[in-house]
């Protein structure tokens, strides 16, 4: 069966990460790694209006080098950044044309849908007018990039069938990860017929370097490949999947990644069993089991940002990368709006909520060490 993007080949690059120069985007750098992901026969680039400087790094890169028909470009409207009325959120879309001067987008997402951010969308009635601007050919494309439970995405999907894509958190170490949930996600998105673009295949970087015994794990299978190569072939093996973002920062993990996706052939059975052993070694690690159900949050006087607190902590245990594992806390829990876990009182409410019997004052004590 054909899908939206079957003729899109399945790496995409991500402009989230590009390199930098004196604090900078370094465009000369930029502009190399353009050219070989489009010399390589590779044509989807994503950035975002909340990216900073991206669009206006991949104007001066892509935009202004190349036929506007030799690749397709998305970006991304976050209605929930700063807003107050529908003409602030729609003026995003503006300033992305402006900054990339890119024309269209062939792919154009309502960015980062789930929790408190989805009403924003509804709100300022942003379906309809993307659609309106599909219409108008300014948009070919209408999607939504989502990070929530599996739940909500059923809720959304039903709500807006319209939606022509689903953008997804999905990798090998996410995929039963109770915390996130990558499979259901993926399974729900499938169910509602929706292709979907895959983010986050390498974790922000942190499967490319995995935990010891996992990476042993590849290296017996197949020494001369990449570790990170086996996340991205993984997340492209799936059905149904556009394509596979990669927010590659230097021209060495361009060439990685062109070097394995290039001729992409689906994983076999063989390599699949690989995959199997290596996520059974990430269940081995001892992390904190939350599994986000957030009981624990209605019943806290302090309002902690008590689950993402203990998942930032689970990055910390895996990746042994403080600076991830503090970005994760910035993102699970200050720009949740709650409070961080050196408020705690001990009152032990959490606890008597908690059906996993987590001792969470000790969990929340040993994160104000471990992430400060």
């Amino acid at each position: 069966m054909a899908y939206l993007g079957e003729d899109i080949k399945k790496l995409g690059f991500g402009l989230m990460r590009l390199p930098q120069k004196d604090g900078k985007i370094d465009i000369a750098e930029t502009s190399e790694m353009v050219d070989m992901f489009l010399n390589a026969g590779f044509t989807y680039f994503d950035t975002a209006w909340a990216y900073a400087g991206s669009e206006d790094a991949i104007r001066q890169a892509l935009v202004e080098r190349y036929p506007r028909e030799k690749y397709v470009l998305a970006t991304k409207l976050a209605a929930w950044i700063n807003c107050k009325t529908r003409e602030e959120a729609l003026a995003q879309f503006d300033t992305s044309l402006r900054q990339t001067g890119a024309g269209y987008f062939d792919f154009y997402l309502l960015h980062n849908l789930g929790e408190s951010r989805t009403h924003y969308f509804d709100d300022f009635g942003i379906w309809d007018w993307a659609f309106g601007m599909k219409e108008k050919g300014l948009i070919k494309h209408v999607g939504f990039s989502f990070h929530s439970t599996p739940d909500e995405l059923d809720a959304i999907l039903t709500a807006h069938p319209e939606a022509e894509f689903v953008q997804l958190q999905i990798n090998y170490a996410d995929w039963d990860n109770p915390a996130v949930r990558s499979r259901e996600c993926y399974e729900t998105a499938r169910r509602h017929g929706k292709p979907v673009i895959i983010m986050e295949p390498v974790r922000g970087g942190m499967l490319a370097s995995p935990p010891k015994a996992v990476a042993e794990i590849f290296k017996a299978a197949e020494p001369d490949s990449s570790v990170a190569s086996w996340a991205i072939r993984y997340a492209a093996s799936l059905d149904g999947v556009i394509t596979v973002l990669s927010g590659m920062s230097t021209p060495g993990q361009m060439k990685d990644n062109l070097s394995y996706m290039k001729d992409f052939r689906r994983l076999t059975a063989s390599q699949l069993d690989v995959i199997a052993a290596a996520q059974e070694e990430l269940k081995k690690i001892p992390v904190i089991p939350c599994t986000s159900c957030n009981y624990c949050a209605k019943v806290c006087p302090m309002d902690i940002g008590i689950s993402g607190t203990l998942n930032a902590m689970n990055d910390l245990i895996y990746f042994d990368n403080l600076a991830y594992a503090r970005s994760q806390l910035d993102w699970l829990v200050d720009s949740h709006g709650k409070k961080r876990a050196d408020k705690c009182v001990k009152c032990g409410k959490c606890e008597q909520a908690c059906p996993q019997h987590i001792h969470i004052r000790d969990e929340l004590a040993r994160s104000v060490k471990a992430l400060s």
